[in-house]
């Protein structure tokens, strides 16, 4: 039996569920256009363990959203797993945050497209097929009227994400289909870590970091 604790932070949703076996017992999350996962984070974990039931002690793993996405809410989330990991002695998974936002929608043909706003007319993306098989490696883009054009001409593209937004008016072809309102969640953490945690796939709690794929630049505040 596998209590998994699940803690995504990469973007404006803060979300954590608690699984069993793969199945949600519990799911708290909030998307209020802010990023407030410092001061959310601990009180939905306190949540999802008490709706549940579940003492903190019986946690079997716990598994964090590694990336890529905002560097401030990466590092809190990934330093309140390994705060737990190493207070518990449990292991540490990591999810791809676009491989689980892959999984917010079930298409029955066509290819996936999950975008995270990295600022400006850039994303981070990946591209699954309709049974989310990874066919395009993580990576920062900017997005064009070309992009993707060797896909769009032959199948459904499914667009999803805070990053797919801003891209509606820029890949206008027939087949782009856009998804709104589509974060990365805890919720479909909850299958990805059991199959993950079945097979022994843990990091190392120490040294892990996430994958930022860009480096951090700091924006200069505004004079008043």
């Amino acid at each position: 039996m596998a209590y998994i604790l699940n803690i995504e932070t990469a973007t404006k949703n803060c979300s954590v569920s608690l699984a069993k076996n793969g199945t949600i017992l519990a799911l708290k999350e909030l998307n209020n256009g802010n990023y407030s996962h410092a001061e959310m984070l601990h009180p939905f974990m306190v949540a999802v363990l008490k709706e549940a039931n579940v003492n903190p002690s019986d946690i079997t793993a716990v598994a964090v959203s590694k990336g890529p996405g905002s560097y401030t809410g990466l590092r809190i989330g990934v330093s309140a797993a390994k705060g737990l990991c190493f207070a518990f002695g449990v292991p540490l998974i990591s999810i791809e945050t676009l491989t689980a936002l892959a999984h917010k929608i079930i298409p029955d043909d066509g290819i996936i497209i999950p975008m995270i706003d990295a600022r400006r007319m850039e994303v981070y993306s990946a591209i699954y097929d309709c049974k989310y098989n990874q066919i395009r490696e993580i990576k920062a883009e900017i997005i064009t009227e070309n992009s993707y054009k060797e896909y769009l001409p032959n199948q459904k593209v499914y667009f999803l994400g805070d990053g797919a937004e801003k891209c509606k008016d820029v890949i206008t072809h027939n087949n782009a289909i856009f998804v709104s309102n589509k974060y990365p969640s805890a919720k479909e953490m909850a299958k990805l870590s059991f199959e993950k945690y079945k097979k022994n796939d843990i990091e190392d709690v120490a040294y892990f970091e996430p994958f930022y794929l860009k480096d951090f630049v700091a924006v200069p505040e505004k004079k008043r």
